[in-house]
């Protein structure tokens, strides 16, 4: 699970000792290993996850799963996925806020925060995640950023294009558009995604 770069030198105290706890406990499971942290630094076990994702970030160590899922189905229906879900889990609620429930307070107020996160996050997000696929390559920060600025590129451009067709900018056919194109682009992120993982789990079979 451990492995060791010239990142170590660069690392706070504080991952330091989690890095050598881990390199002293060897290959063990993830819960294991962040029930050791929290016992030795006596820190709640969640300060420990989050200090081994930290370690993770840097290349310091890597997770194995002992039964991964190798089919696309498999995947798309496993934890891998989860972020998918979240972004449709939006969507349908922003669906159920604008159809189902009453356009009155306190309601349009969560209309109006969903929408926001509808419009000027959710299309800029499933797209970072298409373009940039690996965990590693961004952090949260420019994620988040760069999901924000694309999102407002990408709105503009579905209005301008829905302003040439029958449907007009309306609500439904800009919910509509914007739910697909959401949707479509997160779909593509998790094909990419599963065919990363896919290479991984081949070099890892491959180093054994």
């Amino acid at each position: 699970m451990a492995k060791h770069n010239s990142t170590y030198n660069s690392l706070e105290e504080d991952l330091k000792k989690v890095y050598s706890i881990i390199k002293q406990s060897g290959e063990r499971d993830l819960e294991w290993i962040t029930s050791k942290v929290s016992e030795k630094l006596k820190i709640k076990k969640y300060e420990a996850a989050k200090r081994i994702y930290r370690l993770r970030e840097h290349g310091l160590v890597d997770f194995i799963d002992q039964d991964p899922p190798r089919t696309l189905q498999r995947y798309f229906f496993s934890t891998y996925c989860t972020w998918f879900w979240l972004i449709a889990l939006a969507v349908f609620l922003i669906f159920i806020m604008i159809y189902v429930l009453p356009g009155s307070p306190p309601f349009i107020y969560l209309r109006y925060i969903l929408g926001s996160i509808f419009v000027l996050y959710l299309p800029g997000s499933s797209l970072i995640e298409l373009l940039y696929p690996k965990s590693g390559e961004l952090s949260q920060l420019e994620r988040l950023a760069l999901s924000i600025g694309l999102s407002l590129a990408l709105v503009p451009l579905v209005g301008l294009i829905l302003n040439y067709t029958p449907w007009g900018i309306r609500l439904d056919p800009v919910f509509t558009s914007l739910s697909l194109l959401t949707i479509g682009l997160a779909g593509g992120a998790v094909y990419r995604k599963f065919t990363i993982f896919k290479l991984r789990i081949y070099e890892e079979r491959e180093l054994k």
